[in-house]
């Protein structure tokens, strides 16, 4: 017989959204607006929230436990909430496994209103995007995340625009992180390259949208520099061409 876990986050343990989603089953059931194959958005009340859904992996290894992306990505969460970085409300997370093996999971979180990611700015060729003052702000709010985060050992693993979420109408824009089954603290004969990875990800986009100016500002706040070092320009050039091969 199949294990089923399901808990919901103290903080939505007495409303609605608990009553609607009272366990694994029903949150699998749950119908609402299609994302992509795995995510869909549905309402409850005036909230809205963002359902994944994780089906068996095709790799046994990452059925067994500590190798499975819903459960990483349900911890690295919670550790963004531990760390003060910022990221979607998480309200429940429940999972399904056979002779210890993972079958299948669900993570729900509060939508959050009036953000959109990067990825889908540049899309549209957003005017924010052409607001100097806005994006500095975007920035340096992302390049300070990024270091605490690599300061504590941890990559995102898929620092993408599109897993950046920011305020396109605020003139003071929170930036919030997404989308991390993949991350994870790193040991430090593997963390030099990884924290490079991050920010090579977020690069892929930058080199395109942003002048080189903006570019280098960015890696002096991560840095916490005025001026690049010697040891900065070579992280630099490994930046620009970890994935210069697929432009």
């Amino acid at each position: 017989m199949p294990r089923r876990h399901w808990t919901v986050t103290p903080s939505h343990r007495h409303t609605a959204v608990a009553r609607l989603l009272p366990d694994l089953e029903a949150a699998w059931r749950l119908q609402g607006e299609r994302v992509n194959d795995q995510v869909i958005r549905f309402r409850c009340g005036d909230q809205s929230y963002y359902l994944k859904r994780y089906t068996t992996p095709r790799r046994f290894h990452q059925r067994l436990p500590g190798h499975n992306r819903a459960v990483r990505e349900w911890h690295n969460l919670q550790w963004f909430h531990r760390m003060g970085i910022p990221t979607a409300p998480l309200v429940a997370f429940g999972l399904e496994r056979r002779f210890g093996l993972f079958q299948r999971g669900v993570l729900v979180t509060e939508a959050l209103p009036g953000c959109l990611d990067l990825a889908r700015m540049a899309r549209r060729d957003h005017p924010r995007l052409g607001d100097g003052d806005w994006l500095r702000q975007v920035s340096d709010r992302l390049a300070l995340i990024t270091r605490r985060m690599h300061q504590a050992r941890f990559c995102h693993n898929d620092l993408k625009w599109r897993n950046v979420l920011v305020e396109p109408d605020s003139d003071s824009p929170a930036v919030y992180l997404i989308d991390c089954p993949t991350g994870r603290r790193w040991p430090f004969p593997f963390l030099g390259f990884r924290k490079l990875k991050d920010l090579a990800c977020l690069d892929k986009v930058g080199r395109k949208r942003l002048r080189r100016t903006q570019r280098l500002r960015f890696y002096l706040t991560y840095a916490g520099r005025s001026r690049l070092t010697a040891t900065d320009k070579r992280a630099i050039r490994k930046i620009v061409r970890m994935y210069a091969d697929e432009e």
